[in-house]
C-alpha cells in the first residue's frame, strides 16, 4: 500500500506548474480551496487564462521547473501577479515509478505550500535583455572562430602552410596574403611583399609555407568564409551598440569592475549580465559562488569524502570567468597572477583556473555591492603570508622542545 506523504503548511495557496513546449499542467491546492489540476496550452491566450484562473482562486505563489526556455515566456505573462519560484529540476525528482505530468505538478504543489522549494535567482527585465545580447555575441565570436579554423583547413588542403609561419592568419600579413590568393594572383613570390619586418620566420620558410596547389575550389571556399566572417563582425558591431545602451545604467559599476585584473570592459559586461547590479539577491557571496558553479561540492558517504568536482551552476557564467583568469594569470605584479603561480604546480591548470575565477566572482560581489574599487593586495601577499606562518609553526616547535625558550627570548629583548 502507498504511504501517503504529509507536509505542514507554510504557504497558504499555491499551484505547481510541469511546464512543456506545447502544454502546460497546473495543479492548485491550499486553505480554503480543493486541489485541482488542469491542462492550459502555451498561447498566449490559454496563458491568460492561466492567470485568471489561478488569480480567481487567490493564488499567491506559483513554482514550475526551469525546463529550458519554455518557463519565460509563462513568467512573463504571470510575473507581474504571483511570486514565482523557478526550480532546479534536480531538486524535485519525485518518486520513481510516478512519473506522469500530473503527478509532477501535484508534487510541486505540495512541496510549495509546505515551503521546501528553493527559487533561481531570475533577474530583471534590462539583465535578461542583456543577458541576451552578451551570450549571442559570445556564440558570434565562437562562430568566427571556427570560420578561422576552416580557413586553416583550406589552406592545408592547397599545401600551404600559412598558419605555422604566421602567429595569427586574421592579422594584416595574413589578411593581404589571403585576398591575393582569392583574386587569383597567386605568386609565392609576390605574397612575400607582404610580410614585415616582424615575422619571426625567415623569408625562405615563408616561401616554402605559401608555395602550394591553389584551384579554383580553394578559391572559392575561402572567398565564402571571408565574407561570412565579415557579415558576422557586422553583427557584432550591432550587437555592441545594443550592449551599450543596455549597460549605460551600470557605467559606475562596470568602471569599478574594470579594476579587478583581467577584467577589462567587456569582462565587465559578461558579469553584470550574468549576475546583476543587485547583490541583494544573494545572502552572501558564497551563496553567489555556488550558484555560479564556481565551489567545491560535496560528496561524503558513510565517512568517505568522494569527488568534490565543481557543482552545476551558470555555464556561461563560469566559462567567462576562466577567461578572465586566464588574462589575469598573465598580468604582472599582482596577486592573481601569483595566485595562480602558487595552484599551478599542485593542483594543474584547470583547478588554478577555477580558483583564480571564483577569487574574480568573490572580488565582484563586494566591489558591486559596497561600490568600492579592487583591493591590490601585491604578489608578495602569499609569500608574505607563508612566512609568517612558518615563524608561527617554528615557534611553537621551539617551545614544544624547550619551554623556556619564550621567556629567555623575552629577556634578551628587555
Amino acid at each position: 500500500m502507498e504511504e501517503k506523504v504529509e507536509f505542514d503548511q507554510v504557504i497558504e495557496r499555491g499551484c505547481g506548474l510541469d511546464v512543456h513546449k506545447e502544454e502546460i499542467t497546473a495543479t492548485i491546492s491550499g486553505q480554503g480551496i480543493k486541489s485541482e489540476t488542469r491542462r492550459f496550452s502555451t498561447y498566449t491566450s490559454s496563458l491568460k487564462s492561466l492567470r485568471d484562473w489561478l488569480l480567481k482562486h487567490g493564488i499567491t505563489h506559483v513554482a514550475m521547473e526551469s525546463t529550458g526556455i519554455y518557463w519565460k515566456p509563462v513568467y512573463n505573462i504571470l510575473g507581474d501577479h504571483f511570486k514565482i519560484l523557478l526550480v532546479n529540476a534536480r531538486h524535485v525528482k519525485n518518486v520513481p515509478g510516478r512519473k506522469t505530468d500530473q503527478n509532477d505538478s501535484q508534487w510541486l504543489a505540495k512541496l510549495l505550500i509546505a515551503g521546501l522549494l528553493k527559487g533561481s535567482f531570475i533577474p530583471n527585465r534590462n539583465i535578461r535583455e542583456l543577458r541576451d545580447l552578451v551570450r549571442y555575441k559570445t556564440k558570434l565570436v565562437n562562430q568566427i572562430s571556427s570560420e578561422k579554423n576552416r580557413i586553416i583547413k583550406i589552406l592545408e588542403d592547397a599545401n600551404i602552410k600559412l598558419s605555422s609561419v604566421l602567429s595569427d592568419i586574421s592579422g594584416v600579413t595574413g589578411q593581404k596574403i589571403l585576398k591575393d590568393i582569392i583574386a587569383g594572383d597567386y605568386q609565392p613570390e609576390k605574397l612575400l611583399y607582404h610580410v614585415h619586418g616582424k615575422v619571426q620566420k625567415s623569408r625562405e620558410e615563408i616561401k616554402e609555407a605559401i608555395t602550394g596547389n591553389v584551384t579554383g575550389h580553394h578559391r572559392f571556399m575561402l572567398q565564402t568564409i571571408m565574407e561570412s566572417i565579415d557579415k558576422i563582425e557586422d553583427t557584432i558591431i550591432k550587437l555592441d551598440s545594443q550592449i551599450s545602451k543596455q549597460t549605460e545604467q551600470y557605467g559606475i559599476e562596470m568602471e569599478l569592475l574594470d579594476s579587478i585584473p583581467g577584467v577589462d570592459k567587456d569582462g565587465a559586461t559578461c558579469i553584470i549580465a550574468e549576475i546583476g547590479a543587485d547583490m541583494s539577491v544573494f545572502p552572501d557571496q558564497k551563496h553567489l559562488a555556488k550558484w555560479a558553479g564556481m565551489c567545491p561540492g560535496n560528496n561524503e558517504s558513510a565517512g568517505k569524502k568522494k569527488s568534490g568536482r565543481i557543482t552545476y551552476g551558470n555555464a556561461f557564467l563560469r566559462a567567462f570567468l576562466v577567461e578572465m583568469a586566464w588574462a589575469a594569470t598573465r598580468t604582472k605584479h599582482t596577486y592573481l597572477s601569483n595566485k595562480y603561480k602558487s595552484l599551478v604546480g599542485r593542483r594543474g591548470k584547470k583547478k588554478a583556473l577555477i580558483a583564480v575565477g571564483h577569487k574574480i566572482l568573490i572580488a565582484s560581489y563586494f566591489i558591486i555591492k559596497n561600490k568600492v574599487k579592487f583591493n591590490e593586495i601585491g604578489e608578495d601577499y602569499l609569500s608574505n603570508f607563508k612566512k609568517d606562518k612558518l615563524i608561527e609553526y617554528y615557534k611553537r616547535q621551539l617551545n614544544t622542545l624547550d619551554p623556556n625558550w619564550g621567556f629567555e627570548k623575552e629577556k634578551e629583548v628587555a
